[in-house]
């Protein structure tokens, strides 16, 4: 439905533009020269049209990426907090010198907008899954900030819609490929020989919440905020969107992140994937290990690399390869487009390419950081199958696949 509708809409300026040029005489005021573009805008028809859906911390600098671009109109936001949403509205309405931006309190009626061809999703983690699986169902392209998953059983729901609906959906690590490269260029040029393994070392896990009821302000819908996670009274700290996974922010708490091991492990585990090259694979085994109270893991590969988590006296990244072996050396993937990983994902809206940090290969890294958290939770060694998202033989595991929503948000 959406495919045919941008089509249209896209079609519809084209055939506009050509008819005003043909009577320009007669109707010289139907096409503005803004729609028509110049060196710095694309013209109007070449524009991706976008909308913004959670518009805090990292939604703002998400929104600021994407309106800096010539090839986007930027037409609406979406915030379940009044004052994000209105300070979202002001600088789009800022930056186009005119007041047509939209804004929404639920992102249902921004997925239901025929003319918009791809949003970005930067809530809390527990929305992601829902929101870019709606988003495809409703034909929009979606970049979706990281940990694009909350649970293991999310991740192959939202591959499925992806390639189903045909969608182009992007993880939004920037960190993987332009903060890690140095650590990856060596294990790709060879250099390092046949790479046996490598560490990553983030945390914490998230824990419970048992904030104390606050008073609800006016200016926050609570019930659309907590969306599928449990009923819980509204407490600032337990809704503020700060970087810290301490307490003080929904980074912290289990209903709506992994902690600090989902949030900054998609980062590490993102650029550790991509530098031993198995972004496209899952582990087939995570090990446990407890040395005198020092918990970590391995995860072992069924190419025989691992990769270990919190391995003790071992730097984060560090990689362990074998110097003077012979190792062909690959070109290192990098972004389509010009302008980072936003522009990475608005080419490939062009293009329908895979972006760099596909959804497939986004949920691959972030799976790590959903082992890592059900082995430590089960102080245990766990078998994994990539095929059927399953911990063979093992209920007590596959029970900590997904968490329970709040009806009506089931994915």
């Amino acid at each position: 439905m959406h495919r045919t509708s941008s089509t249209s809409r896209r079609d519809f300026l084209k055939t506009a533009s050509a008819v005003t040029t043909t009577a320009a005489v007669a109707a010289p005021y139907v096409i503005t020269s803004k729609a028509l573009g110049d060196e710095k805008t694309a013209p109007a028809s070449d524009r991706i049209v976008m909308a913004g859906i959670g518009l805090g911390n990292m939604g703002s600098g998400d929104q600021g990426a994407f309106l800096g671009r010539g090839d986007v109109q930027y037409v609406a936001v979406c915030d379940v907090r009044k004052e994000f949403l209105n300070r979202a509205k002001d600088k789009t309405d800022q930056h186009y010198n005119n007041k047509d931006c939209q804004a929404y309190n639920d992102f249902r009626e921004i997925l239901s907008r025929g003319d918009i061809d791809a949003v970005h999703v930067a809530t809390p983690d527990h929305w992601h899954a829902i929101m870019v699986i709606e988003a495809c169902r409703n034909g929009k392209d979606v970049y979706c900030q990281k940990p694009e998953t909350r649970t293991l059983r999310e991740g192959p729901l939202m591959v499925s819609a992806a390639r189903r609906y045909g969608r182009v959906v992007s993880g939004g690590s920037q960190r993987v490929l332009e903060d890690y490269r140095k650590i990856v260029d060596p294990c790709w040029s060879g250099e390092l020989g046949p790479i046996k393994s490598i560490n990553v070392e983030v945390g914490p896990l998230s824990q419970i919440c048992n904030l104390p009821e606050e008073q609800t302000p006016d200016n926050i819908d609570w019930d659309l905020w907590l969306g599928p996670a449990p009923w819980a009274p509204y407490n600032k700290a337990r809704c503020d969107g700060n970087f810290g996974t301490g307490g003080g922010s929904w980074r912290s708490y289990v209903d709506y992140s992994g902690g600090g091991l989902t949030d900054w492990g998609a980062h590490h585990f993102g650029g550790a994937t991509f530098a031993i090259d198995v972004r496209e694979l899952q582990p087939v085994e995570v090990q446990y290990h407890n040395d005198n109270g020092r918990q970590h893991l391995t995860f072992l590969y069924p190419n025989g690399i691992t990769l270990t988590h919190n391995k003790p006296d071992t730097p984060n990244l560090h990689v362990t390869g074998t110097p003077g072996e012979k190792r062909d050396p690959k070109p290192v993937p990098g972004y389509k487009g010009q302008g980072g990983i936003y522009g990475d994902f608005i080419e490939c809206v062009k293009t329908r390419e895979k972006p760099f940090r596909d959804i497939e290969l986004a949920v691959n890294s972030v799976a790590l950081s959903h082992l890592a958290a059900i082995a430590y939770e089960l102080r245990r060694s766990l078998k994994w199958d990539q095929a059927t998202q399953q911990f063979p033989g093992d209920a007590a595991a596959n029970r900590l696949l997904d968490r329970p929503r709040r009806e009506p948000w089931q994915v």
